[in-house]
């Protein structure tokens, strides 16, 4: 009788495990097909991305609820042990519980989303994904020049938000300020000058600019900042070589380097088509006196 007792109970839990892998399967195939029926239909890669996070978390939650319901008159009996056990594996996994919070701040917190450019300590890149452990990020700068991609892809545990600063260049204002230098030689008429660096920037910046401005306004909404202008400015420095003019401009985060090529292309040409009233000044190295040389010739030898 014990042996059939026994047997029973063991064809039970086969029975149960069964059941649970064929439901978890079914979960399988069903999120699968959602997401091949479902991604080509949203066009915003944005939505499709966080649609496919939500069917897989949808999905990993299902599974955990049925393993609780199949096997709950089997849970009963183990709270003490797993009150232990758990104790332990929280100090074991403490790392990997930090990066799960670490998961729900980004989430709901508002730290960052992927398409965000963003700088997590040294590291600066694009956010790919946001997983429930890590942060993927493709990276931009290192040992090539400007915000452009270098090809390496960065994981970065979720936990890190709550240890280091994190500097995002594209959450509520996708803007950035950025400026260059322009040096011109003495003796060129700096007004003009001045004016002309103006209406090149304008004309570039203008819808960078004027875009700027309304999100700048909603920043003053949500927050405690003053509402200041986002217009380009030229400002003049001398010092012992040249007069350096400063343009200061706002540009979106993803167009800093074509902004700059074009501002520094379009100068270039209206300063030389000046023809010389404006002229780029360099570094020189100017001979103020020569020292005294003193030849003195052996008359012996003549």
């Amino acid at each position: 009788m014990e042996h059939f007792f026994s047997t029973f109970h063991l064809d039970e839990t086969a029975g149960k495990i069964s059941l649970l892998i064929f439901l978890i399967l079914v979960i399988w195939a069903i999120t699968k097909l959602l997401k091949l029926r479902l991604s080509p239909a949203i066009q915003d890669n944005e939505m499709r991305y966080r649609a496919n996070k939500v069917m897989s978390f949808i999905g990993f939650l299902l599974v955990i609820i049925l393993t609780v319901v199949i096997f709950s008159d089997k849970l009963s009996g183990l709270t003490i042990a797993f009150g232990v056990a758990g104790a332990g594996v929280a100090f074991a996994l403490q790392e990997v519980i930090a990066s799960f919070a670490g998961w729900l701040a980004i989430m709901f917190g508002g730290f960052y989303k992927t398409g965000d450019r963003v700088q997590l300590g040294g590291i600066k890149g694009d956010v790919i994904d946001v997983g429930v452990l890590r942060t993927t990020l493709m990276e931009i700068g290192q040992w090539v020049d400007s915000d452009l991609y270098n090809g390496r892809i960065v994981r970065i545990a979720n936990s890190f938000v709550f240890k280091e600063p994190v500097f995002n260049y594209s959450g509520d204002f996708p803007f950035l300020w950025d400026e260059i230098k322009i040096p011109i030689m003495f003796g060129s008429p700096y007004e003009e000058t001045r004016e002309l660096f103006q209406s090149i920037t304008n004309e570039v910046v203008l819808t960078h600019s004027s875009e700027a401005q309304k999100s700048w306004a909603h920043m003053v909404e949500i927050f405690m900042i003053d509402n200041i202008p986002t217009h380009s400015a030229v400002t003049l420095l001398v010092n012992d070589n040249w007069v350096e003019y400063t343009i200061r401009y706002v540009v979106r985060f993803r167009m800093r380097r074509a902004t700059k090529n074009e501002l520094f292309s379009r100068i270039l040409a209206a300063v030389e088509a000046t023809n010389g009233r404006i002229k780029f000044a360099s570094s020189t190295v100017h001979l103020v006196a020569a020292p005294e040389i003193k030849v003195t010739l052996d008359s012996s030898r003549s």
